[in-house]
């Protein structure tokens, strides 16, 4: 047996650079041909799609019901309420999802997926508008459709031209095609896109605030007339690298960092008995909006080249500290 292996593996001398290639050669072929011949119904069923009181409902199986469900989840999350419906499981009982506001999206690029097919004599019951992905427009799903969209492909990747390849990479860039029209058409913007992604990047780009992620407790705040030996030990208590300097009246001064003291030993009359103003940075970069937007903050902090933004109000009252770090941690940045 491990004889046989061994002659086998040598015998399969191929270059799969090449195989990669003609893969992507042909499924990129299919979506260059696609492009030049839309479907004629486009444009009714971008309408249809967004005139709907109700859900998108997709459906398809096997292949293309895995296609369909990762287009669901793509006009969901720009701004076209959409589930995913399985054939099977809908005829038996989950027919129940589909209302009379609604809009159904079948696929099958053979158009003759007996499971589908068993379920569209029934949708029709509810006289909804069913858009159909399938090459053959005689085909039973063809028939059934009120709106078509044309899946055509000249060849499968696969090299005997059975396995669904190039054929449901069109179907999946048509949905992707579908959803940037509707997009378009709703003027659907950024800022809506991070509301059904608050967990993503976009999300805390968007809506985590300057406020949310600044330090606002057991801050290293010192008088200005502080010795330095002690602003020192305040920085290494406080964690931050940096202490913060107030005057008599608790109103935020300045600041000395880890780099301010490495400086200040370079000079001939340092010494640790003088007060901390006098080798502090004074009149540092600050704001006084606890609600800007963290990714605004970080910014102003790359702007400015610091590592720490002290956030004051408007009497100059230390309300938090804003580290570079934080933002790092927090996944702004």
């Amino acid at each position: 047996m491990l004889i046989f292996f061994l002659s086998y593996n040598c015998a399969m001398n191929y270059d799969y650079r090449a195989i990669v290639k003609e893969t992507l050669t042909i499924e990129a072929g299919t979506l260059t041909s696609a492009a030049e011949n839309i479907s004629k119904d486009l444009d009714k069923i971008v309408e249809a799609i967004l005139s709907c009181r109700g859900k998108l409902i997709v459906t398809g199986v096997g292949k293309s019901g895995l296609i369909g469900a990762k287009m669901a989840a793509t006009f969901a999350s720009t701004g076209t309420p959409s589930f995913f419906l399985h054939p099977t499981e809908a005829m038996h009982g989950d027919l129940g999802m589909i209302s009379k506001d609604d809009v159904l999206l079948a696929i099958s690029y053979s158009g003759e997926s007996a499971e589908l097919s068993s379920i569209l004599p029934h949708v029709k019951r509810f006289k909804i508008p069913l858009i159909g992905m399938t090459r053959n427009s005689s085909s039973t799903l063809g028939k059934f459709s009120d709106l078509l969209m044309k899946v055509e492909v000249q060849k499968e990747a696969c090299p005997l031209d059975i396995a669904p390849t190039s054929s449901t990479t069109l179907t999946l860039a048509l949905g992707d095609a579908l959803a940037i029209c509707l997009m378009k058409a709703r003027d659907f913007k950024k800022e809506d896109f991070a509301s059904f992604h608050p967990g993503g990047a976009l999300g805390r780009q968007l809506f985590v605030k300057v406020d949310d992620v600044m330090r606002k407790k057991d801050l290293p705040i010192i008088n200005r007339n502080t010795p330095l030996k002690e602003a020192i030990l305040s920085i290494s208590e406080g964690r931050i690298g940096t202490v913060l300097l107030v005057d008599d009246e608790g109103k935020f001064v300045g600041l000395i960092s880890d780099g301010d003291i490495r400086r200040a030993l370079m000079q001939e009359d340092f010494s640790l008995d003088v007060a901390a103003a006098t080798f502090a940075t004074l009149a540092p970069k600050t704001i006084n909006d606890a609600n800007m937007l963290a990714s605004d903050a970080l910014v102003f902090i790359e702007k400015h080249k610091i590592q720490l933004l002290v956030v004051v109000d408007d009497e100059r009252n230390i309300l938090g500290a804003l580290h570079l770090h934080d933002l790092v941690e927090k996944g702004i940045a």
